[in-house]
């Protein structure tokens, strides 16, 4: 039985997946059955592209938010809050507090990049 060997372990987007999904589409001209159904679900839910997710986390990464790691910004990237009580609750699954100010802040850059309905 063949064990993969992990070359890489770090957080990616939702955009991210769909970006690197594209590329295996490309590369071997049809997805696997986990790769179109992961292709189906990622349609369904990504809000942004492949390059405003690279902006924005640039754009998160600049404001200097104290105990604010990638896989925070991944999540908050993924799901983007609406307001500072929503990310928030995002946070709260994570070991982290934030305070009122950086809350605003971030909610504030996402404000840039959410796509409006």
């Amino acid at each position: 039985m063949v064990k993969p060997e992990i070359l890489e372990k770090r957080p990616v987007s939702i955009p991210e997946v769909k970006e690197m999904l594209k590329d295996i589409h490309k590369r071997d001209e049809e997805l696997s059955f986990r790769g179109g159904k992961t292709e189906d679900y990622i349609n369904e839910v990504a809000q942004l592209t492949f390059k405003k997710s690279k902006d924005l986390t640039k754009k998160l990464n600049d404001l200097e938010i104290p105990r604010l790691k990638p896989e925070h910004i991944i999540k908050i990237i993924d799901i983007l809050p609406d307001s500072a009580e929503h990310l928030k609750v995002i946070l709260s699954g994570f070991n982290i507090t934030i305070t009122k100010e950086n809350l605003k802040k971030i909610v504030d850059a996402l404000d840039e990049f959410r796509p409006t309905k």
